[in-house]
């Protein structure tokens, strides 16, 4: 609870800071491939890759994949105030969003700067992004209140940070870039924290 209380802390400081980046990165890149998708509304489970994605720079289809990725955690997280039981869960999601919605603001950021005009290069055979995807089920979170939200939640976001998690150590091993290194080892550091605070919770709230 105490790492959970202090990226909350963080994470308030950050919203700014990541809403500003986001704003001006997609404005800025012609070739935005996230622009205009509702992510709220999309069958996640269900992406294809960009045509010829593969055969992209491999940081670029890092960035493309990484951001629709983080975008579905930030979709699941931003149903916690209306649906979620337990405070703990929301104070949870107020972190993940602020985290990763400014993350994302990065990845646009490197994208226009590396790779500008460059076409989308979302892979979704890159390591564990079709499994961590393919277990989200948004019309099913919408169904559910409560505790039984809390659990489905997390029965759905431990796997999708694994996904996270599985792409972040490939890029440690494939990426160019030392910014992408770095953010790689926040994003393993961060999220297998946060599995292992929502496999606490998921025990204590099953009983």
């Amino acid at each position: 609870m105490k790492k959970i209380k202090h990226l909350f802390v963080l994470a308030i400081a950050s919203v700014a800071f990541a809403a500003a980046c986001g704003s001006q990165s997609s404005s800025n890149n012609p070739v935005d491939p996230h622009a205009g998708m509702d992510h709220s509304k999309m069958d996640h489970s269900a992406m294809k890759s960009s045509p010829d994605a593969a055969k992209a720079d491999y940081d670029l289809q890092f960035i493309d994949t990484m951001i629709v990725h983080h975008q579905g955690a930030v979709d699941m997280a931003k149903m916690l105030p209306e649906k979620a039981q337990h405070s703990e869960i929301k104070k949870l999601g107020i972190v993940i969003i602020a985290a990763q919605e400014r993350e994302i603001g990065e990845m646009k950021a490197w994208r226009e700067k590396w790779f500008a005009g460059k076409p989308p290069a979302i892979n979704m055979e890159l390591a564990g992004m079709t499994a961590s995807m393919a277990g989200m089920d948004m019309k099913k979170l919408g169904s559910l209140s409560g505790n039984a939200f809390d659990l489905e939640f997390i029965k759905q976001m431990i796997p999708h940070h694994e996904g996270a998690i599985a792409m972040a150590q490939e890029a440690l091993k494939r990426s160019q870039k030392d910014e992408v290194k770095t953010l790689a080892k926040s994003i393993i550091n961060e999220q297998q924290g946060e599995i292992e605070e929502m496999k606490r919770w998921q025990s204590e709230w099953s009983k």
